[in-house]
């Protein structure tokens, strides 16, 4: 991982026009924002710098328009919940170059916020258009990233400008950056990693990088059968994929070479309807009825989980044990994501998770408060822990 500046590398920056790549693509319900956790997560560069007497230029997009402007996709709206967030006035400019964000921008004090209208209302941004970059670096002095959760993706708001600016990284891309280094980059080990989800083929990526790295990987969720049924395990009616089965086979092999343990479940809990209350059982892994579906892990295969977490001093967690959203195909990821949050709260383990499922089971098990970080960026934490370069990333390092 790149060496990175920061905020603290920032000096007297009263009146300058700080450029601030942030992630605003949050959930609309009629016309109004349903969750402000990444804006929350902005909130304090926003305000640190503003603190400081900078003239803050918020950047970000929204949903897909395109390269075009659409109403639909219009930041104005999402402009009122950064102000409620930041209890501070956020003005806001029609476009995010040219004429109406120069104007915008001139009307600025020092300490002043604005924002400015959906970078994805042109095609230069997701093509990272040397020309619109440079459009984009003509409203400001410096530039601060912290947006990680688009840090995949080399578009000109989060990888060009950082080459035309002074870059830096906010507070949540370093908080998030620093955490990532103690989950794979330079861990306390043993490091095990819990991995679920419904199908092996959206990580296929991910396992394979994995089983280099970890001393341990339990494999969970609907992908754990394609692994069961790859060995010869009978899966009856539940999420396979048959067709992975040598896929699943090579991993288990690169497992092996690389020292790592491999944890699949031991028992399941299976039922023939996939319904909140639908009447289940829990089942010796090799005893799976053939009418019936693997709906979570049972409490033989959680306690083995549980061993791991014991022995482990750092987790890294992606995706559930089981159906979480449908009691009680929840008691699983429940149950070992208490344990790991009871470990961390110990100090005897250092928690990292991440990806859209994760953030969900965790919130639902009440331990996301709990664990070191749990990290909101979906695609970005995943291609990080594939092992691959985040340009946004690796745009903002000293060396380069």
């Amino acid at each position: 991982m790149p060496d990175f500046r920061t905020l603290d590398d920032l000096d007297d920056i009263a009146g300058k026009r700080v450029l601030v790549r942030v992630d605003l693509n949050v959930p609309v319900k009629d016309g109004k924002v349903s969750d402000t956790t990444r804006i929350e997560r902005v909130a304090p560069t926003i305000r640190e710098l503003s603190g400081k007497g900078a003239k803050v230029i918020l950047m970000a997009h929204f949903g897909r328009p395109k390269g075009k402007p659409d109403p639909a996709a219009s930041l104005e709206p999402i402009a009122y919940a950064v102000e409620s967030v930041l209890d501070h006035r956020v003005h806001f400019a029609k476009d995010c170059i040219g004429a109406p964000a120069a104007e915008a921008i001139a009307e600025m004090t020092n300490g002043d916020i604005l924002l400015l209208e959906n970078t994805r209302f042109h095609e230069g941004e997701e093509k990272n258009d040397p020309e619109f970059a440079k459009a984009l670096a003509e409203n400001g002095d410096i530039y601060v990233n912290d947006a990680f959760s688009a840090a995949h993706r080399a578009h000109a708001s989060t990888e060009g400008l950082a080459h035309l600016l002074p870059a830096y990284a906010g507070r949540t891309m370093q908080a998030e950056l620093e955490a990532l280094e103690k989950g794979l980059g330079k861990p306390a080990k043993p490091v095990l990693a819990i991995v679920g989800g419904a199908k092996v083929s959206t990580k296929i990526d991910l396992l394979m990088n994995l089983v280099k790295k970890v001393d341990a990987l339990v494999i969970g969720g609907g992908m754990a059968n394609t692994f069961l049924a790859a060995r010869g395990t009978e899966v009856g009616k539940s999420l396979c994929e048959h067709d992975l089965a040598k896929t699943a086979k090579q991993i288990m092999i690169e497992a092996a070479e690389s020292g790592c343990a491999l944890i699949l479940p031991v028992d399941a809990v299976v039922a023939r309807e996939f319904k909140a209350g639908a009447e289940s059982e829990t089942v010796e892994i090799e005893s799976v009825p053939a009418d019936a579906m693997i709906l979570d892990v049972g409490a033989k295969s959680v306690e083995k989980v549980n061993e791991w977490l014991d022995r482990a001093d750092t987790v890294v967690w992606n995706g559930p044990l089981g159906a979480f959203e449908v009691e009680p195909f929840d008691a699983a990821t429940v149950a070992a994501a208490k344990h790991a949050a009871h470990r961390t709260a110990e100090g005897l383990l250092v928690s990292v998770a991440g990806g859209g499922d994760t953030v969900a089971a965790l919130n639902h098990a009440g331990v996301t408060e709990e664990f070191s970080y749990v990290s909101t960026a979906g695609g970005a934490f995943l291609e990080w822990m594939e092992g691959k370069k985040l340009p946004g990333v690796e745009a903002l390092s000293k060396t380069r």
